[in-house]
């Protein structure tokens, strides 16, 4: 495993993520962690973790009561440690394996994940392994993703996923199929007016049906500027 190039990326004097060639970070992963809304005496997790920002974020925005971050690929699995002793996260505990086989030793109030979007063979295909991993859905589907957190959510508890628009249909039913139903979701777009490129969704293991849209968020101004509520997302104390 080559870590020549790991380097760290710092938000403030108490949030460091490591970085490196194959595996960074995008605004989504900022939204996914605005977007979970997580409370201080949660129990939470964040599959697919890559890094670590996700998770780095949820500690560092919202301080809940345990974090677990799983993650598959060696390397990012490493820069994920690194980020963790970086930034002093006691309350974080990694797990290096697949989320398939992942079993939290209490149940869980929110699971977080930034998943592979593509479905495996549509798409340029990326010609590195990580990002082949990280982009398609080689090792993890939509499907294990909302399994996986049937097995780890209490009743009530909230599953919050990004994803592309075009993959909406997959992700809701995926969910209703492991008895989480979509509660929430919202899209992400890159100026006001424009077509979105992201969602964010939540849903709620054995919620009843009902799921609201909320108002749409977009990136930047006409002026090239961050919105306002990017700004907002974008400040870490």
């Amino acid at each position: 495993m080559n870590c020549d190039d790991f380097k760290f990326e710092k938000f403030n004097d108490k949030l460091f993520v490591c970085v490196s060639g194959e595996h960074r970070f995008g605004t989504d992963a900022f939204l996914l962690a605005y977007f979970s809304q997580a409370r201080r005496k949660d129990l939470v997790c964040d599959f697919c973790s890559g890094n670590g920002i996700v998770a780095l974020l949820l500690e560092k925005l919202y301080s809940p009561k345990k974090i677990y971050a799983v993650e598959i690929q060696d390397k990012a699995f490493c820069q994920l440690e690194k980020s963790k002793e970086r930034s002093k996260l006691l309350k974080l505990e990694a797990f290096h394996g697949d989320i398939k086989d992942f079993k939290a030793s209490e149940e869980l109030d929110l699971i977080t994940c930034n998943p592979p979007y593509k479905v495996t063979g549509t798409g340029i295909i990326s010609e590195s392994d990580a990002d082949k991993i990280a982009r398609h859905e080689t090792l993890c589907r939509i499907e294990d993703v909302c399994c996986a957190a049937g097995k780890n959510l209490k009743f009530g508890g909230r599953l919050c996923i990004t994803n592309r628009p075009e993959r909406l249909a997959d992700v809701l039913c995926a969910m209703r199929e492991y008895k989480i139903e979509p509660k929430r979701i919202r899209f992400v777009s890159k100026e006001k007016g424009g077509a979105p490129w992201l969602m964010l969704v939540e849903g709620k293991k054995g919620a009843k049906p009902f799921m609201t849209v909320e108002k749409g968020l977009y990136v930047y101004e006409a002026n090239g500027e961050y919105s306002e509520e990017m700004k907002q997302l974008y400040s870490i104390d």
